[in-house]
């Protein structure tokens, strides 16, 4: 292995280390709907026939971005709080957030959505907006 790809190796999972913490599963999800939600939004475009546009591409990859940092803020927040409960809570509503997306962006697309997937979105959206309302529950 040449050495500037080891360095280079060592700085990113330091990087990734500080800023996420422990990487877990719910970080993987929410990176796979992430590229879900990318491809299939780009999809659409194309079949709405709106065509590719690299700026609303740079914002569609900025605001996925912009996401990843706000999980980084709370899990600093986790860390500093003595909690573990501010990181999960953005990683989950983030994972609802690209989820809704997605089967928009499959609706756009004309494919099917699973009854079964409609359902279990549903119940963490209805969640999700319950503990917006009232943070005890």
């Amino acid at each position: 292995m040449h050495p500037n790809l080891g360095i280079l190796s060592i700085t990113f999972g330091s990087i990734i280390g500080f800023g996420f913490g422990t990487w877990t599963e719910s970080l993987s999800f929410l990176l796979v709907l992430m590229a879900v939600d990318y491809v299939s939004g780009v999809a659409a475009s194309l079949r709405d026939g709106k065509g590719l546009s690299s700026e609303v591409g740079f914002w569609g990859l900025a605001k996925k971005g912009l996401m990843l940092l706000i999980v980084i803020v709370a899990h600093r927040i986790d860390l500093v709080l003595g909690a573990d409960v501010a990181m999960g809570g953005a990683v989950y509503f983030y994972i609802v957030n690209e989820l809704l997306s997605v089967m928009e962006n499959y609706g756009r697309l004309g494919l099917p959505m699973p009854d079964r997937l409609r359902e279990v979105i549903r119940i963490l959206r209805n969640r999700a907006e319950r503990k917006d309302d009232d943070p005890s529950k």
